[in-house]
């Protein structure tokens, strides 16, 4: 192994906390073969009611015929639930079963049930992808899901539920943590709640633990995920969902206090959401988030209200700036211009795995469309396009030497990791002033920083950089949505035609432009060709205007 590797790694691993380090040796040793018994659990009567879940879209388009990450295939005879030639995602995606309670699910009742059969008749215990502990969570809940739905079970499916449980309380993701273990104990809960009996009672209780712990973790106190990707933290809101429906479901067995503060939780993170969320209604994207995966804000607020949350109706506000401090990310809204701002760190320190080099990177919405995004997510595959994808090359921001912000590799590791710091927010009648700056090129010779400041007025946004430490090249790019026209005119200006064919004005104050084709992932499996305007910074200096009438 080269020195170069062992420094990365050590710039990895000395983040980890102790029990994923040894939690991660026992994991790939401990195999709970023997463990794995009916315990004669039977499922438990509910007295309350459940309510309608989220409708995912439909990713079953024909019998064993699928559709996820804009790929279509068909299930093979010959191990198809394992097939080698399809990226793990999207084999984790044909054993979750989301589509059990997709859109329109009645129509393909008798598919869903021959599939289920398939599924237990096909996949020996703990082997293959199905078996891996986050998919194992994401296919009981549901089929639990299923079941509350008032379907039938088909022959096998609850022993095969048991099964699943016992075989997951003991692989809980304890080495990983974050929104993987979150996933472990939503389905321990639920199979404590559905089925009745000693076992699941500690199901139940096993699962209610690991809540109360990570829950004040993994939800900060500005109502943010800590992983801060706008998509998780969507999915996870509706993990919170789900946990207070199936408490209705069964009155009294999970404690008032309990699921009071689960409410709450649901508050403050539909707040969060609709900061990081464009005019468009669907999510931004800083670090890894991608659109079609997770539910969308609106659907949140609706399933909310289902269950008796006044106050997702309320959700929204007109404020001119809202600094969600505890996650970093700054949300501005002025005449015609919404913005998000990136001036937090990428994630936990123990696990980046989700981050992006894009720090002080930011997304602007003009006239309710989109204008400057980042690049987004089109794949977790190890290899070039991943690391593309997460570079700081790939966001509206400044890239130093040609380096990332901060060090990613692999498909979900981070070596060395820039920090924000020095947020202030200036706010005047008619001018906002948001800067912030951050060390994560300080390893090079002077310590370079970079510094960004966003100066907002009625009918302006200008950006200005400055890297103070060191001589370097420095590069600011500014990605532009697919739906943007913008050609060059003269003296350093740029016109823009926005979809509604709006016209908005870009003035390179200081720096030298030139616009460069590349693409834009905003769906797992899609890459769409769009434009990025790349300003080379002159003595450490750049200054970029947008106006609009």
């Amino acid at each position: 192994m080269k020195f170069d590797n062992l420094f990365i790694y050590w710039r990895t691993l000395r983040h980890l906390r102790l029990i994923q380090l040894y939690r991660r040796i026992w994991f790939n040793f401990y195999r709970p073969y023997f463990f794995l018994r009916n315990n004669n659990v039977k499922p438990h009567c509910p007295t309350g009611q459940w309510g309608l879940p989220i409708n995912r879209n439909i990713s079953m388009v024909g019998k064993y015929k699928f559709k996820f990450l804009n790929k279509t295939r068909t299930l093979s005879k010959d191990d198809g639930w394992n097939q080698r030639l399809e990226e793990k995602l999207w084999l984790y995606n044909l054993h979750y079963f989301d589509d059990l309670n997709a859109k329109m699910s009645f129509r393909r009742l008798k598919w869903h049930q021959s599939l289920i059969l398939k599924w237990i008749d096909q996949n020996t215990v703990g082997r293959g992808v199905g078996w891996e502990p986050y998919t194992t969570s994401l296919r009981i809940v549901n089929w639990i899901k299923w079941l509350n739905n008032s379907h039938k079970p088909v022959r096998g499916m609850l022993e095969s539920l048991i099964i699943q449980t016992n075989w997951l309380e003991r692989r809980l993701e304890w080495h990983l943590l974050g929104n993987h273990l979150f996933s472990n104990a939503k389905a321990l809960v639920f199979s404590g709640l559905f089925f009745e009996g000693a076992q699941s009672k500690k199901w139940l209780e096993k699962g209610l633990d690991i809540i109360r712990h990570q829950l004040p973790q993994q939800v900060l106190s500005d109502g943010g995920h800590f992983e801060r990707s706008p998509m998780y933290h969507a999915l996870f809101l509706e993990d919170m969902l789900d946990l207070v429906n199936f408490s209705l479901l069964r009155p009294g067995v999970v404690s008032k206090s309990e699921v009071k503060i689960w409410r709450n939780t649901i508050v403050s993170m539909l707040k969060w959401l609709e900061k990081m969320t464009h005019p468009d209604k669907e999510i931004s994207f800083f670090n890894d988030s991608a659109l079609g995966i997770a539910p969308k804000l609106n659907e949140l607020k609706s399933y909310a209200i289902r269950l008796g949350f006044k106050e997702a109706r309320k959700v929204g506000s007109k404020v001119k700036y809202t600094h969600l401090k505890q996650s970093g990310y700054v949300h501005f809204k002025c005449s015609n211009a919404e913005g998000i701002l990136d001036v937090g760190p990428i994630g936990p320190d123990y696990l980046p795995g989700h981050a992006h080099a894009d720090t002080l990177s930011f997304e602007l919405s003009l006239f309710g469309k989109r204008l400057i995004v980042n690049g987004g997510t089109s794949t977790y595959e190890k290899g070039s396009k991943r690391l593309r994808e997460r570079g700081t090359a790939s966001h509206s921001t400044v890239e130093i030497a040609g380096l990332n912000s901060s060090e990613v590799w692999g498909s979900f590791r981070v070596g060395r990791r820039a920090y924000p710091d020095d947020v202030q927010i200036i706010d005047k009648s008619k001018k906002l002033s948001i800067s912030c700056s951050h060390n994560g090129y300080s390893h090079l010779i002077n310590s370079p920083i970079h510094r960004r400041k966003w100066i907002i007025t009625t009918k302006t946004i200008s950006i200005s950089d400055q890297i103070k430490g060191g001589s370097y090249s420095a590069i600011a790019r500014y990605i532009f949505h697919p739906d943007i026209n913008i050609n060059k005119a003269k003296d350093n200006k740029w016109i823009v035609r926005m979809p509604n064919n709006k016209i908005a004005t870009i003035k390179i104050l200081q720096g030298k432009s030139k616009l460069k084709n590349i693409t834009y992932s905003p769906e797992f499996g899609k890459n769409i060709p769009t434009k990025c305007l790349m300003i080379a910074l002159t003595n450490n200096s750049g200054f970029f205007e947008i106006a609009w009438d």
